[in-house]
């Protein structure tokens, strides 16, 4: 089996020497989404706005492998603050209506470009 890489033009540039993610057979692992705009890599200014748009840019590189956010088995999302919580799980919830899939959520010293919210996403096929 080999391993393909996979990015989007639909989220933004990687921060750094990685892909989007890997589709290693039918499962796709999802680096890192922080809340920047694709098309002008500004990072969103509230951890709302910031979540909002990962998880739009999670969806783009779902897409790209014909998945959806229905094909999610585990998340990992990364806090600058802990506090937010509450205010991050009424966004989560709009795009894991259906299928709610595993989490991790952990509170950090710090993320990239100062970003208050991050996730990463394993998915599989079916």
């Amino acid at each position: 089996m080999t391993n393909q890489m996979i990015n989007s033009a639909n989220a933004p540039a990687a921060v750094g020497p990685y892909s989007h993610s890997v589709l290693a057979g039918q499962t796709q692992y999802i680096s890192g989404q922080l809340g920047l705009d694709p098309a002008s890599g500004e990072m969103q200014e509230t951890v709302e706005q910031q979540a909002e748009q990962a998880l739009i840019n999670l969806g783009a590189i779902l897409k790209e492998t014909g998945m959806t956010y229905d094909h999610v088995v585990k998340t990992t999302v990364f806090l600058k603050n802990m506090s937010d919580f509450a205010k991050i799980n009424d966004i989560y919830g709009k795009y894991f209506a259906n299928v709610l899939p595993a989490r991790s959520c952990v509170e950090v010293c710090e993320l990239p470009k100062s970003g208050l919210f991050e996730i990463e996403a394993i998915a599989v096929k079916n």
